[in-house]
């Protein structure tokens, strides 16, 4: 479905969905950014897109409107980070990964690169992010979440990448960072190779600010009805808990 002939759907809700667009054609992924774009406001670029197209991607996704979303999960000496990070924002980067198991150094050069790279383009104020725990990560020691989450707060981080189950105690340590959260399926659907997954209500409940969803959508049947479905939910949740 094209997006100028999409649904209405509530631009806070729409802010609030990250499209991951997992592919290695840069054609394939603009066509799906485009049926999509009515549902998602952020389009996430990773490893496999940039490794074919680098950036090309950023420039194609946000001709189409979306806040650009790279996620290479930075982890490297200082430098080279503060560099990378530097670049990505002047190219328009809007939210970009660092591996928090980096030491504060690291994470410092990289906040500042791309806060320098976006103010000297001219662009807003990008969201450096610093994953915690992977979602695949069923293991995970448990000193490591809140020593990662407070390393992304004392190094001036915009957010962090931490799956559902760790939003409460995210929130405790940092709570005016914002809580980007992938692994997102809907009830009944496949989870893929999320060990740590949750539907868009579980995650919006516990606090998410930013809801990362791919294959949930990108692979379904109907793509389309697939979003509209997680927009329903979420719309749902919140008509639920006004006031």
């Amino acid at each position: 479905m094209p997006a100028e002939q999409g649904p209405a759907v509530d631009e806070a809700i729409r802010s609030r969905l990250a499209l991951v667009l997992d592919v290695d054609d840069l054609v394939v992924a603009v066509r799906l950014a485009r049926d999509l774009r009515p549902w998602f406001g952020v389009a996430k670029v990773g490893l496999e897109l940039y490794s074919a197209a680098g950036p090309d991607a950023i420039a194609s996704l946000a001709d189409l409107g979306y806040d650009v979303f790279i996620d290479l999960k930075l982890f490297d000496i200082p430098t080279t980070v503060g560099k990378a990070s530097r670049v990505l924002g002047s190219i328009g980067a809007r939210y970009l990964t660092m591996h928090a198991r980096g030491d504060a150094d690291m994470l410092r050069a990289g906040v500042e690169g791309l806060r320098e790279g976006a103010s000297l383009a001219g662009l807003p104020d990008p969201y450096p992010l610093a994953v915690t725990v992977l979602t695949s990560d069923g293991g995970a020691p448990p000193h490591i979440l809140p020593f990662r989450v407070a390393l992304a707060a004392e190094t001036d981080c915009g957010g962090i990448v931490c799956a559902a189950a760790d939003l409460v105690e995210a929130r405790q340590i940092a709570p005016r960072l914002l809580k980007v959260v992938p692994g997102i399926r809907p009830t009944g659907t496949d989870l893929h190779d999320q060990a740590r997954s949750a539907t868009p209500r579980e995650a919006i409940g516990a606090g998410a600010d930013l809801l990362v969803i791919g294959r949930a959508v990108t692979q379904a049947d109907d793509p389309a009805a697939a979003a509209q479905a997680i927009t329903d939910e979420i719309a749902e949740f919140e008509a639920e808990h006004q006031g």
